[in-house]
């Protein structure tokens, strides 16, 4: 097991690396605060893993919380089911919330906790690679409304990350592979050396070696802790984890959510964004190539859906957290490992990108 520290001070927290993690209730029990938990899961998680936990956190009572799966549940009418569960068994502000799940659970989960009594402790339990390297730290929380992404939430940190990596071993394919787009990510904002060492061991990775796996993982939790460290609030640094992420909501609200996933929609925003910094004149066309390479090798889409016509494309991407007065801000690259968020490109530049990022089908 390896542990990092997320730096903030009075409410820094620990973030466990390690297989069979789960079996590990002592990594959980000094962050549970009072003498009750729920358990937060979704229908696909829950099966597998909630019995395993509940039963070795029994002593807290747990109630259990299963919701449905899908990024298309990740709304308010959803996150009301935590609620009505928590005020239907009197569970009261020492109630420690645990996410146990993917992105959506630890988002929606983290959500809750913010709101529920204006404020219980939670815990996060990632058991998806997305949620893993990037969802499970920073304290991001909230749930999608039908007009954007991620618009509806809250800061607010869990008590502690526990990552067991033997979760993986039931996760699909298609789901590993959109992990694996978040972990591009940091390598292409500010580690050049790990995106290089993801070129060289991207084979490994796909094949969860174990060795492998768990130095992707680990490096991809100590870039997302310095980043937040440093900007907790999402004013300055923290923004360039955004990378992709503009192109890649607009395409997850104008197919409807739950079509792509997310890692999926990153990636292709990851190579659109490769796209534009080129017609800019910061990013080299070898560059751009690698990052398209490295994606595609992934498994992953590097072009937007055909279905979403460039002038669409462009208003579903005005609904952006990093907008500001009227003016569209995006992450985009200088080079492999410098990233910066501008608003300084032409509308036909981004336009020539929409256009020419799009998929034949």
């Amino acid at each position: 097991m390896k542990t990092l520290k997320l730096d903030l001070g009075s409410r820094s927290y620990p973030i466990h690396i390690g297989s069979g993690l789960l079996a590990k209730t002592d990594l959980l029990v000094p962050h549970i605060v009072g003498n009750r938990i729920a358990l937060v899961s979704n229908e696909t998680v829950a099966p597998i893993y909630m019995e395993q936990l509940a039963t070795a956190l029994s002593e807290y009572q747990p109630l259990l919380i299963v919701l449905p799966d899908g990024e298309q549940h990740k709304t308010l009418d959803v996150l009301d089911r935590i609620f009505t569960a928590l005020l239907s068994e009197r569970c009261g502000r020492q109630t420690t919330l645990i996410a146990l799940g993917g992105g959506m659970v630890g988002d929606m989960t983290g959500f809750a906790a913010a709101c529920y009594q204006r404020g219980v402790p939670f815990i996060q339990v990632p058991t998806t690679l997305l949620a893993q390297v990037d969802a499970s730290i920073g304290g991001k929380t909230g749930v999608n409304h039908r007009l954007g992404k991620n618009m509806v939430g809250a800061f607010y940190q869990p008590q502690c990350v526990v990552i067991d990596t033997d979760t993986l071993n039931t996760l699909p394919d298609n789901e590993f592979s959109a992990g694996i787009a978040e972990v591009v990510k940091y390598g292409l904002i500010r580690d050049p050396e790990f995106f290089g060492w993801l070129e060289n061991n991207l084979d490994k990775l796909l094949d969860r070696d174990e060795q492998a796996l768990s130095f992707a993982i680990y490096q991809s939790c100590e870039n997302k802790a310095e980043v937040v460290s440093a900007d907790e609030r999402d004013v300055g640094e923290r923004a360039l984890l955004n990378l992709g992420h503009t192109f890649g909501h607009a395409i997850e609200v104008g197919l409807g959510y739950g079509t792509w996933l997310h890692g999926e929609a990153v990636a292709a925003g990851i190579a659109m964004a490769a796209d534009l910094s080129q017609r800019l004149g910061w990013l080299g066309g070898r560059d751009v190539e690698r990052i398209k390479s490295l994606l595609s090798r992934a498994q992953l889409p590097i072009r937007a859906p055909a279905s979403i016509e460039p002038s669409q494309f462009l208003d579903l991407m005005s609904v952006d957290k990093k907008t500001q007065d009227g003016r569209l801000r995006l992450v985009l690259l200088e080079a492999i490992g410098r990233a910066l968020v501008t608003d300084d490109f032409e509308s036909e530049h981004l336009m020539q990108t929409l256009r020419a990022c799009r998929s034949e089908q």
